[in-house]
């Protein structure tokens, strides 16, 4: 895809989400898209490499969460994998300050090289475990959004992201489009670990039948010191 057709694409899918895009970004989401693309072929980055797709399903949907963070505020990407929705918050919203963490060192490589390449400021990637990040008091209740797309269902996925929550932060949970149930059963788990949900937003993305959901979860006590367990403990045993 030329760069011509791929800014026609974002403009047009853009204009459905309410996402009005400038030169600098779009070239430089043309520039990930094909560092994407490139680096998939040594490594397992997405299994989605139509220019269209990475489009709509990780540029747009990425950006659907940036209507929920304030301005000049800091946000941890958990489980960022090929960066989202950490890199496009960062090329669409260059007031965040943005942590991306993921426990492959491969993928943390690939993310170095788009942070480097695209000169985004004020981001950074750790290669961690999420339960051992969690647990290290430099980040531990340090941020005011904790976000991850397509991580872990809710219950396990809150007893990685509400300890990294201060309180009154949020935590935006980014998940697909069968979710009452989920929520249902990590009610009690959020509530453990000092959560509420806020909100559960469910959405079309642009002019498709793609469906989403965001569980928006307030952080409204500090998270007891035992949680996170230790690294697979909450897959094997989630809290219930």
């Amino acid at each position: 895809m030329d760069f011509n057709e791929f800014k026609d694409k974002m403009i047009d899918y853009g204009r459905y989400m309410d996402l009005l895009f400038n030169d600098k970004q779009l070239k430089q989401f043309y520039m990930y898209m094909n560092l994407i693309l490139e680096w998939n072929k040594k490594i397992n980055l997405t299994a989605i490499v139509e220019p269209d797709d990475i489009i709509i399903k990780h540029f747009i949907d990425s950006l659907t969460i940036s209507k929920y963070i304030e301005k000049d505020e800091n946000l941890v990407d958990v489980g960022s994998g090929a960066g989202f929705p950490g890199i496009p918050l960062k090329i669409y919203r260059p007031d965040i300050d943005i942590i991306l963490v993921d426990s492959l060192n491969k993928r943390i490589n690939f993310l170095n090289q788009v942070i480097d390449d695209l000169k985004l400021k004020n981001i950074c990637c750790v290669h961690s475990r999420i339960e051992d990040f969690a647990r290290d008091k430099d980040y531990r209740e340090n941020f005011k959004y904790v976000t991850a797309r397509a991580v872990a269902n809710l219950a396990v996925l809150s007893e990685y992201l509400i300890p990294l929550a201060k309180v009154n932060g949020k935590c935006i949970c980014m998940k697909g489009n069968e979710i009452d149930e989920e929520v249902k059963n990590g009610i009690n788990a959020i509530e453990i670990l000092g959560g509420k949900i806020e909100e559960v937003d469910k959405f079309n993305l642009a002019n498709t039948d793609i469906k989403r959901n965001v569980v928006i979860i307030d952080k409204k006590n500090n998270t007891p010191i035992k949680y996170p367990r230790k690294a697979g403990i909450p897959v094997k045993e989630p809290l219930n």
